[in-house]
């Protein structure tokens, strides 16, 4: 690529110049490659090897929980950027032709998968024969099959077996809704229109997965493990270093799950209703039932007969509690709550942090923590 040859070019003149003017040393600029690092450090320690900057691996990362868990692999061994950027919905972003070029002259692109960035596919391609590394966090985990614009109804289904003793009239309800289906189809096909916007302004397409593995404590501990095995391998001088650093923050995300399995494990009901269908993989690991408005993008706008189930089913289990999400609208989480005299609060799918949780020095435990204790409260609440 002209551009790589460039560069390296400029790096090559510069350390020429440092070397005449007698400043040169055995650190490379540019940024090393696994290659380079394990032939410049192999008889380094795991320790004296945090004091070498130049060896730090350039990483991009989509979005923030696979951010905050490559930074606390990573420690000071690595420069760890974030892609998109604090309040933006991840769903909305991709990259623009800068972001392109500066993934592509990075050492690696972390990304969660599953369908959540549909973005990396073309990113991927474009870096081919470069020395990106491209790594999937979410690769080897069960990943749950859940199609784009799924109707409430089918998990409102579950939950009123579990939780409702008028079957009956459900069905009845439920035959209702599926009289409109010949409507529903002429509406989808209307809608097919923004599709090609949706595929290329915006990344709601999740290819019919469901990508939120990170809200479940026990999966991102193996989201974890899957980037620390990256980066050794990146830079295998480092990977002591890197495992020590998982290590300890894997014991901190044991002792969340732990804290999740304790807190949900006795709770008077066991459903909740969500504005976004991000928590299935909360709700398994845990025992809990979701109950999403709407579908897996958070800003998809619930049709009237969703919205009328979602009511039918508040008041007939007694719900006191509609959660909504910070980087999108509540608008529709308080119409249900003003509909049938509950309160809303915060579910956080943690898809990317506000300024205000910044300026408070939340991260992705302290933040679950809120979320186990939101959980709670609504699960103990008739």
């Amino acid at each position: 690529m002209p551009t790589f040859n460039i560069r390296h070019l400029a790096v090559l003149s510069l350390s020429a110049l440092l070397i005449a003017a007698g400043c040169g040393n055995n650190n490379n600029p540019s940024g090393n490659t696994a290659a380079t690092n394990a032939a410049g450090n192999a008889n380094t320690t795991a320790a004296e090897t945090a004091a070498i900057p130049a060896d730090k691996l350039d990483i991009k990362v989509s979005f923030y929980p696979i951010y905050e868990f490559t930074r606390q692999i990573a420690g000071d061994l690595a420069d760890v950027e974030l892609l998109v950027p604090a309040g933006v919905e991840p769903h909305d972003w991709e990259p623009t032709a800068q972001d392109m070029a500066r993934i592509t002259d990075a050492d690696m692109l972390i990304y969660n998968g599953a369908g959540m960035e549909s973005w990396t596919g073309q990113v991927v391609d474009g870096a081919s024969g470069s020395k990106l590394i491209a790594v999937e966090a979410s690769k080897g985990l069960e990943i749950m099959e859940s199609a784009e614009g799924e109707e409430a109804g089918h998990d409102h289904e579950h939950a009123e077996e579990a939780h409702s003793a008028d079957d009956h009239d459900h069905e009845h309800a439920d035959e209702a809704h599926s009289a409109d289906d010949h409507d529903h189809e002429h509406a989808d096909e209307a809608q097919a229109a923004n599709d090609h916007d949706h595929e290329h302004g915006h990344a709601h397409d999740h290819g019919g997965l469901d990508p939120h593995v990170w809200l479940a404590p026990s999966l991102a501990i193996q989201e974890v493990r899957t980037i620390e095995a990256a980066l050794a391998a990146a830079a295998p001088a480092h990977a002591a270093a890197f495992k020590a650093n998982a290590d300890s923050y894997v014991t901190e995300l044991e002792q969340l799950d732990k804290d999740f399995k304790d807190g949900l494990s006795n709770t008077k009901r066991k459903d909740f209703i969500t504005q976004h269908a991000a928590f299935g993989y909360l709700a398994k690991e845990y025992g809990l039932t979701q109950v999403p408005i709407a579908g897996l993008s958070p800003e998809q706008e619930p049709s009237a007969a969703q919205m009328a189930e979602i009511v039918e089913f508040a008041k007939a289990n007694n719900v006191k509690t509609i959660f909504f999400e910070t980087l999108v609208s509540s608008s529709v989480a308080e119409t249900i709550a003003h509909e049938i005299g509950a309160k809303t609060a915060v579910l956080n799918p943690l898809e990317g942090l506000t300024d205000e949780e910044r300026s408070s020095n939340l991260d992705y435990i302290a933040i679950m923590r809120l979320n186990l204790e939101a959980l709670k409260i609504a699960l103990n609440n008739y």
